[in-house]
């Protein structure tokens, strides 16, 4: 089988491309994509399609509602609102009672409106906003609508809050992070994230990442993993 879709649970570390690039040398296809970019720091669910007939359909395994946990750090605000930025600004973290968490956490649930990062894959003239930010050049998107279906506090620690999230398709938790900081006024910044599903594709079925440095070995598992293009699309149209 040539054609289908795996699920990978990517390390902290390597790109999303990179993780592509190591399914396309261990099972020889060239044609291999993924549905939706988790950062280097990032780990958990990637969706990575192989052959034709499963990279024709990524905008539909895109479309799903994602959950994810993350961890801010309050205080510290960075130019790509993650741990990979530059320092652009520290306050005083307030003392903040779950109470007080957990209000401003809800006031995120529903429809919100959201403006994409500067360091982001989203295009402007053909190339990614991070193309400018790395010269230096500024471009500000239109705020976007984005749903955000529930949020809640995981835990917190002097000026580290985990949350978890379940939102809809082109929301950004770096920038939720720093929005959520904003509102408890003294900022923040995204230093780990981990993606637990892609509308029915779950982590917990997902091969480990790191078994796939090995080619001979990671083939092996890929194939064994394949869930078959023809399979997913008939469970993707069961849900609509």
């Amino acid at each position: 089988m040539s054609d289908g879709v795996i699920l990978v649970d990517k390390p902290v570390g390597p790109t999303s491309f990179q993780m592509v690039q190591r399914v396309r040398r261990a099972l020889g296809v060239k044609k291999v994509g993924h549905a939706g970019t988790l950062d280097p720091f990032a780990s958990g669910l990637l969706v990575i399609c192989v052959g034709r007939p499963a990279t024709k359909q990524i905008f539909r395994f895109m479309d799903g509602e994602k959950e994810y946990e993350a961890r801010m750090r309050l205080g510290v605000e960075t130019d790509s609102q993650d741990i990979e930025g530059k320092v652009i600004r520290q306050r005083a973290v307030p003392r903040l009672s779950r109470d007080r968490i957990d209000r401003t956490l809800a006031g995120f649930i529903g429809e919100t409106m959201q403006t994409p990062p500067q360091y982001s894959a989203l295009k402007h003239k053909g190339k990614p906003l991070y193309y400018y930010a790395r010269k230096g050049i500024k471009v500000v998107k239109e705020p976007r609508k984005v749903v955000i279906r529930e949020i809640s506090c995981l835990g917190s620690e002097g000026d580290t809050l985990d949350i978890r999230v379940i939102c809809g398709k082109g929301t950004y938790i770096r920038t939720l992070a720093a929005d959520i900081g904003e509102e408890f006024g003294c900022g923040a910044h995204l230093i780990a994230l981990r993606r637990l599903r892609c509308g029915n594709f779950k982590v917990s079925h997902a091969v480990s990442g790191q078994d796939l440095e090995d080619k001979d070995l990671a083939g092996v598992i890929l194939r064994e993993h394949m869930l078959p293009i023809e399979q997913v699309l008939r469970e993707l149209d069961a849900e609509d």
